[in-house]
């Protein structure tokens, strides 16, 4: 009898946990929504956030963007073109019209651009009915602003982790985190990547790709030195390129350079970080717990890149938690004042597991500090398919 009640029991139990297993399955589905489909790419929408499936040669994808985002696109490149990039502003010591400098910009350093990455541009041109001109300028506006970005692991974390974190403080009242997008690329013959990124851009300042490789960027001095391949792409190269930290260097090393850039790099499967100063005429490497010149503070196995009082706080913050950092103790490293007001985007990463965190910040101009993180993992994405039943856009022939 007793055994009766419990084998009952038992049934009521494991039926009640499959019936769980199906809400919290159905709930998780139901949070994904594919919005439409063109050739081999697609967007959804996962708990509101879009992200951008891209897949086939650098011209499908570029279509498959513009296609896929066109309202977004028009709207980000007119902001960027037109509101903004007519109206003088001071970029450092100097003041101009951006649209001005973009459109010099993309003159210079064309011959140091690879042309995949034109293809790519003429095919979101094409798909987003934009002239190819403004498409081109607009993607060279990174080299116009010149963040803070870090590294914690082995000792410093709380079970040895590698978290690399990047906060990037750029123009917030260019209302490019209204049109915020997470790309998930797979380019033929390169390796699949995410790109944290805007509706209209090719290049990337902030990403990881699926060898566990992941990079961000942070501004410094050298406005003017434009003669060489622009920053935004030799970080795509990274993403598409790099199996490992030593080949992600030699991108860097190898390539004419233009301002003054610095980077930290990580690589999951060794938990290995650098960060780096890739500059026009400078090129040097800082390893965990190294000091440099304009980084006179290094804490144990830390890459930590800031300026002036964002740096104290960074390096007060790392060595009041060293040794205890996890995924959501390394965010609040990129809490202001280490994250600037002009905060646009923070993402964390755990490149060994392809994890990542995003915040963005708010169309009423409220930093990514102060926003909820979105958690993705580049490996589960890479592994999503569409609805088939789904909005199809054309992909016509090129």
């Amino acid at each position: 009898m007793v055994f009766s009640r419990y084998s009952s029991m038992r049934r009521r139990l494991s039926w009640l946990a499959c019936l769980l297993v199906t809400c919290a399955t159905t709930a998780s589905a139901a949070r994904a929504e594919t919005v439409a489909r063109c050739g081999q790419g697609w967007l959804e929408r996962i708990d509101g956030y879009r992200v951008l499936h891209l897949k086939g040669t650098h011209y499908e994808m570029g279509y498959q963007q513009g296609a896929l985002l066109k309202a977004s696109v028009r709207e980000n490149m007119h902001n960027v073109l037109e509101k903004k990039g007519r109206a003088s502003v001071q970029i450092g010591p100097v003041s101009l019209k951006p649209r001005w400098a973009m459109d010099a910009i993309s003159i210079i350093q064309r011959p140091h651009v690879p042309q995949k990455y034109f293809d790519e541009m003429r095919g979101l041109a094409k798909a987003a009915g934009i002239r190819e001109q403004n498409i081109l300028a607009a993607n060279f506006l990174p080299e116009l602003f010149h963040c803070s970005g870090f590294a914690v692991m082995n000792s410093a974390t709380k079970d040895g982790t590698l978290y690399h974190g990047r906060v990037l403080d750029y123009a917030i009242d260019w209302q490019l985190q209204e049109h915020a997008v997470l790309i998930v690329a797979e380019p033929d013959g390169g390796i699949p990547f995410c790109n944290i990124t805007y509706a209209g851009f090719i290049g990337s300042v902030t990403g990881m790709n699926a060898k566990s490789v992941s990079i961000g960027e942070m501004g410094g001095a050298g406005l003017g030195h434009w003669d060489g391949t622009p920053m935004a792409i030799l970080v795509r190269e990274v993403l598409e390129r790099a199996g490992d930290l030593e080949t992600a260097i030699s991108i860097f090393r190898d390539s004419k350079r233009t301002c003054q850039y610095f980077y930290v790099i990580a690589d999951g499967k060794t938990n290995e970080a650098v960060g780096m100063e890739a500059s026009w005429n400078t090129f040097a490497l800082i390893k965990p717990g190294e000091a440099h010149s304009l980084l006179p503070k290094p804490v144990q196995d830390s890459v930590l890149l800031s300026a002036g009082r964002r740096y104290e706080e960074l390096v007060r913050r790392a060595e009041a938690n060293h040794g205890k950092f996890d995924a959501e103790s390394a965010q609040r490293l990129m809490d202001c004042p280490v994250a600037m007001r002009s905060n646009l985007h923070n993402v964390l990463f755990e490149p060994a597991s392809t994890k990542l965190w995003i915040a963005n910040a708010t169309a009423d101009k409220k930093p990514a500090a102060e926003q909820k993180y979105q958690q993705f993992q580049l490996s589960e994405l890479l592994t999503r398919a569409p609805d088939d039943a789904a909005e199809v856009i054309p992909m016509p022939d090129e």
